[in-house]
């Protein structure tokens, strides 16, 4: 595996698009408000598998897919660090590499935005309503059955355009992506976790390197969030339960106050005809074991038919 870099130049690996680099932006500059050299930081843009795919991604293996590339380029010593979209990342990660830290996190709600109805509830009966995400659907079809609901591809603007070219009547967004892209005044309105659910690590940027790069480590460690930090690995405990090579649409969100942590999660089936919850509270040093649990609950309630494999 490769070692720390030797060059003086810090690379940050990115996806391409406005979103990811508006995130690697956010990841350099906060670098060098902790103290780095803005001159020697370099963003290196990297396309990925997912930026290519034109079906649902799930057909073409999910998670990882946003992903895969970046880490390669991270195991190859061709950049130093890489900064993701939390929910985009696995939760077994390349051996050799591991996430060393979150930035504060943003928004972790999903936005409404639709040029025909102030908000979800208030759709008529039989809009089309676009989304790529199987927990969108699966959520937006338990929630309002009499919808169609159809599959809506593309960055945050391509979206925001078939939406208004006619293509679809409603999308959903998250929050953080238009408030990262200055597009916030793009949403109609905001639905809350407790009745929408967000997916795992949805609003968190995480920051990958490799486990024996001890320099960048340590600077990650500067710029870390340890509330997001935190409620990240309850969620993603919850999901390394749940998740595996399964394609159940998942939501999952953990807040922090106090020095407790909360945590609720759910598991939809992808027609929306069922859903199991489980919320948990306990001390936010506990917050993988809290997140674990409340997956291994929801694996005991779930009948045999209710995952589905890819």
């Amino acid at each position: 595996m490769a070692q720390a870099a030797t060059t003086s130049v810090l690379r940050i690996g990115s996806r391409g698009s406005p979103l990811a680099l508006a995130q690697a932006r956010e990841v350099r500059d906060r670098l060098a408000a902790a103290g780095a050299d803005p001159a020697r930081i370099e963003i290196v843009e990297i396309r990925t598998t997912g930026d290519t795919v034109q079906g649902p991604l799930a057909d073409a293996g999910g998670k990882g897919l946003f992903t895969k590339e970046i880490e390669e380029a991270l195991l190859a010593g061709r950049i130093d660090l890489a900064v993701h979209s939390s929910k985009d990342l696995p939760t077994v990660l390349p051996q050799g590499l591991v996430l060393a830290g979150f930035l504060p996190r943003e928004d972790p709600r999903d936005a409404f935005i639709s040029r025909k109805a102030k908000s979800l509830r208030e759709l008529p009966a039989g809009a089309v309503i676009g989304t790529a995400s199987p927990r969108r659907q699966a959520l937006l079809k338990r929630m309002r059955p009499d919808l169609n609901v159809v599959t809506l591809r593309g960055n945050v603007e391509t979206r925001l355009r078939k939406l208004d070219d006619g293509e679809v009547d409603a999308t959903l967004l998250a929050a953080a992506g238009l408030k990262r892209l200055g597009l916030l005044s793009a949403a109609t309105s905001m639905l809350e976790p407790e009745e929408f659910l967000p997916a795992v690590g949805q609003g968190a940027i995480g920051l990958e390197t490799r486990a024996d790069d001890a320099t960048i480590r340590a600077l990650i460690g500067d710029i870390n969030d340890a509330d997001t930090a935190t409620a990240l690995a309850a969620e993603r405990a919850f999901l390394d339960v749940l998740d595996g090579s399964c394609r159940t649409p998942i939501g999952g969100h953990a807040s922090i106050a106090g020095g407790r942590l909360r945590f609720r999660g759910i598991i939809v089936k992808p027609d929306g005809s069922e859903a199991i919850e489980a919320a948990r509270e306990g001390d936010r040093e506990q917050a993988a074991e809290i997140g674990a649990d409340a997956g291994q609950e929801l694996r005991r309630r779930a009948s045999a038919d209710f995952f589905v494999r890819a």
